[in-house]
């Protein structure tokens, strides 16, 4: 990455000029036009929102990003990853439901939706990586590393696991076929829960690597499984579950080499956009949406993601907090929000990793756009 600049803009509009057409500014500023190229399959890596979630970018802005692809000749298509855990994202045929109900749908975005780990998460590419503390190869949604080039629309905020969640989220976690969101998320095996178990034996014959005996319940042998996590979507009584040990620390570790694995073959192919607005303090993930912990902000774009990352949490640090939120300390301008609503999450890991991978920048200029045309 040699342009650690991010673009800025703020919520001001007129008739002259709205937020639509920000948006395109932005994207030209951070060199759409340099990156993707006519033909292009174009992956619009976002967030299609959990069901009762109302944080996620609307779809107007998603297809104003479309319209500045297709005149650039690309072909562009929505894409997200099945989910590890159980929700109305952890197939494809809801998780388009999904998607189609938070507004999704092709008369609105102008493009198709694309599930890019396929029907049940399996759809993977092993992508080697260089330089990994964790893994020398990581597994990424096969539709993703088939694309030509990625345009990352992402929701800035908090995130439970790991602090914020931004463009480095998307990619790591969201760019991750299931096997991959194992790794990150767990080191062993899936566990049953006993009490759910009724030993119908699905999971047996789900299971490609032979991991799972039954008796009288089900029961995982943590050599043989390989991860992929099959056997938690396909469990009917959803006794199958995440052994979640992973800390945050090494969490965000793993992730930021994930994201490694989605830009593989393609970092000088992508932009990044992220959306400072209903800063929740959790996932879009989640089926609902807490009050934002900060006012809305704008919008901020690069061709950097961890500049773009870095720019966001700053600026948003920057603010006073909303006292009436999930907000606990930390409420004065300058002061870290994350901080103040994760107080054990150091946010700054996924970053320092990603800088480490070579992925970007921490250190970058911010160029306000906003009153420019």
């Amino acid at each position: 990455m040699n342009d650690s600049t991010v673009y800025f803009s703020d919520l001001r509009a007129s008739p002259r000029r709205n937020l639509l057409d920000k948006v395109a500014d932005l994207l030209d500023h951070a060199d759409v036009a340099g990156r993707i190229h006519r033909g292009d399959l174009v992956a619009v890596k976002l967030h299609f929102g959990e069901r009762g979630n109302t944080s996620f970018i609307r779809p107007v802005f998603v297809r104003r990003v479309v319209e500045r692809l297709r005149d650039l000749g690309a072909r562009p298509f929505l894409t997200d990853t099945n989910t590890l855990y159980t929700g109305s994202r952890s197939e494809a045929a809801t998780h388009l439901q999904t998607a189609i109900r938070n507004g999704f749908a092709y008369a609105v975005v102008d493009a198709p939706l694309v599930i890019a780990d396929g029907l049940r998460g399996t759809g993977s590419v092993a992508v080697p990586i260089t330089g990994g503390k964790h893994f020398q190869q990581v597994h990424i949604a096969a539709e993703i590393a088939n694309a030509d080039a990625m345009v990352v629309l992402s929701h800035f905020k908090g995130h439970d696991l790991a602090g914020i969640g931004g463009a480095l989220k998307n990619l790591g976690m969201g760019c991750a076929a299931r096997e991959g969101k194992l790794a990150q998320h767990s080191s062993v095996a899936p566990k049953v829960k006993a009490k759910r178990c009724i030993g119908c034996g699905e999971c047996v014959r789900w299971c490609a690597a032979g991991a799972i005996e039954l008796g009288d319940k089900a029961r995982i042998d943590p050599k043989t499984c390989v991860g992929c996590g099959e056997c938690i979507l396909t469990c009917p009584q959803d006794a199958i579950q995440v052994q979640w040990t992973e800390g945050p620390q090494v969490m965000q570790e793993k992730m930021a080499e994930h994201a490694c694995g989605a830009l593989a073959g393609k970092a000088d192919r992508c932009v990044f956009l992220n959306a400072v607005t209903q800063v929740s303090p959790a996932c879009d993930c989640h089926g609902h949406t807490d009050a934002p912990i900060v006012g809305d902000l704008g919008y901020l774009a690069s061709s950097d993601p961890v500049a773009l990352d870095q720019a966001c949490a700053d600026l948003v640090n920057r603010q006073p907090g909303i006292p009436a939120s999930a907000l606990k300390t930390n409420h004065a301008p300058g002061e870290d929000k994350f901080r103040g609503v994760y107080p054990h999450i150091d946010w700054t890991v996924q970053l320092a990793r990603a800088e480490a991978l070579g992925l970007g920048s921490r250190q970058y200029r911010l160029e306000d756009i906003s009153g420019k045309s």
